[in-house]
């Protein structure tokens, strides 16, 4: 089940009176690729929080940046390209984060083993350069 969020919860005439448009406008935006709304078994829209975020969206696009639906279309992709690559960074940034503190355990683990092997054994004793055992 999908979250709150992406669920499928307003019927077109509600999803159109949040956005502020008239539902043939939704079904267009449909028909040109800019809203993917859920449909129910009998086939019904069914539009998510996101499905009306992304509307008014739409709205701010076109009534005050003056962007026609195929600009509109290519700012969507792009913004979604965008969100995409976001992630792609910050998965890269704690894969990279735990190299680092990995690594820097590999090396104050491999400095105590130097450490270690430098020790003499117990039981030497060291005379001018020499060992010899008691």
């Amino acid at each position: 089940m999908r979250d709150g969020k992406e669920e499928g919860v307003y019927i077109i005439s509600v999803a159109a009176r949040l956005a502020e448009v008239h539902p043939q406008t939704l079904r267009l935006y449909e028909r040109k690729g800019l809203l993917c709304p859920e449909r129910t078994p009998k086939n019904r829209r069914r539009y998510s929080e996101s499905d009306i975020e992304r509307l008014r969206h739409i709205q701010v696009l076109t009534r005050e940046e003056g962007l026609n639906l195929s600009g509109v279309r290519k700012v969507l992709r792009m913004e979604d390209e965008m969100s995409r690559l976001r992630n792609i960074v910050t998965e890269l940034e704690a894969e990279m984060a735990d190299a680092r503190r990995r690594l820097a355990e590999e090396m104050r683990n491999h400095k105590k083993q130097r450490a270690l092997k430098k020790m003499p054994p117990a039981g030497l004793v060291q005379f001018r350069g020499k060992r010899r055992r008691p």
